[in-house]
């Protein structure tokens, strides 16, 4: 979660039209907003810190509109882990314990909402056991496991081999155990969560693609992309999202090959998605209005402004360069022409030379001439 630094005031504006509030800090940036209708009471706010007061700080300005705060101890990326956040708190489990036993005491119990945390597997199944036991004793309500360790990559196979164990040690303690990581839709989950006796699973990259996939196979499964895409235009524009992360959560959900037929990498605003995906004119009409109101009407992208200053650059840099006089300007074929004509006489010459005034290694010095064809610089000049 952003910092608004501290020194501006944070407020929650309501706005009736779409039933949204919005939490700002200062004047202009939005850290935070939440649907009254749709997301009212059924979202968890996951945040990373390596403060405890400032974990506690940033949690207490969302306390009052979420069901529960999740402190992220697992994502190895860098921009998380060069600020000891992230999976970098799984070596300083001190730190680590701290900054929950904070969250717990000084927004769980005063705004009356759960503390989690989401953790990755340690080295060893012992290391694992450790640390999840001291975990489960700061007051927490829930712990999700992604059964990878830090150094391993998404496209390596989990490894749930520590997963029961991990999920024994949670209901000992009354802490529901959430699994993490290459789970790819409704049915899978509840299969998975049966299987290691774990309360759920928690699911990313496969719902980013398309969130149809909480839907249970008896309920119609996973929805083909182009109902989701347009389900996704709608809600965005409705809630009048932020374009960059429309922009980005569209790329996920449609194929490579739609996305390069498509144009979506060319997409300036909401008007141009909706007409390139062929949606409704009214849904095109809306998202013309909503691109005047965030200033996206004359937007360029990044590429074609590129492109643009290239192209000015290139412009620029011919008008500067001086012009050659129409009489010194001559083919590169006639001077290849003058270069083979020149060598030509120069051999007659040569062979003259060496027919009048014979030495011993004429013949040598002769052959020598003869081969060497007119060098590339020669015919270039």
């Amino acid at each position: 979660m952003p910092s608004n630094g501290g020194n501006k005031k944070s407020a929650l504006q309501e706005n009736d039209e779409d039933k949204t509030q919005e939490l700002v800090a200062g004047k202009e940036s939005i850290i935070y907003r939440l649907h009254q209708e749709h997301e009212a009471g059924r979202l968890i706010f996951q945040l990373g810190s390596a403060d405890p007061a400032l974990a506690v700080q940033a949690a207490t300005l969302v306390a009052p509109y979420v069901s529960g705060i999740d402190l992220n101890s697992g994502c190895p990326k860098p921009f998380s882990t060069s600020g000891g956040m992230g999976a970098a708190l799984l070596s300083t489990p001190d730190l680590l314990c701290d900054i929950l036993s904070h969250l717990v005491r000084e927004v769980g119990e005063k705004f009356e909402i759960g503390i989690s945390v989401k953790i990755r597997l340690l080295s060893t199944p012992e290391e694992t056991r450790t640390l999840v036991q001291r975990l489960v004793k700061t007051g927490i309500t829930g712990l999700t496991i992604h059964c990878r360790t830090r150094s391993m990559r998404k496209t390596e196979k989990v490894a749930r081999e520590q997963l029961k164990m991990v999920g024994d040690v949670c209901r000992e303690a009354g802490v529901a155990c959430l699994m993490n990581g290459d789970v790819e839709d409704r049915d899978e989950a509840e299969q998975l969560a049966k299987e290691f006796q774990v309360d759920g699973a928690m699911i990313a990259t496969a719902a980013e693609k398309n969130p149809s996939i909480f839907r249970a196979g008896a309920d119609g499964g996973k929805a083909d992309w182009k109902e989701v895409v347009e389900h996704y235009m709608h809600a965005a524009i409705d809630v009048e999202n932020r374009w960059g992360n429309t922009k980005f959560l569209l790329a996920q959900m449609m194929p490579g090959k739609e996305q390069n037929k498509r144009g979506l990498g060319q997409a300036k605003n909401y008007e141009h998605v909706c007409k390139i995906l062929e949606l409704d004119d009214a849904l095109v009409e809306k998202a013309a209005k909503l691109d005047a109101m965030l200033g996206l009407t004359n937007r360029e992208t990044k590429s074609s402004q590129k492109a643009q200053k290239a192209q000015g650059a290139k412009n620029k840099q011919q008008k500067a360069a001086p012009k050659r006089p129409a009489e010194d300007v001559t083919s590169t074929a006639e001077v290849a022409d003058a270069v083979v004509a020149q060598d030509a006489n120069a051999r007659d010459a040569k062979r003259q030379k060496y027919e009048e005034q014979p030495s011993p290694n004429h013949s040598a010095e002769y052959a020598s001439e003869v081969v060497q064809p007119p060098s590339a610089a020669a015919l270039v000049t």
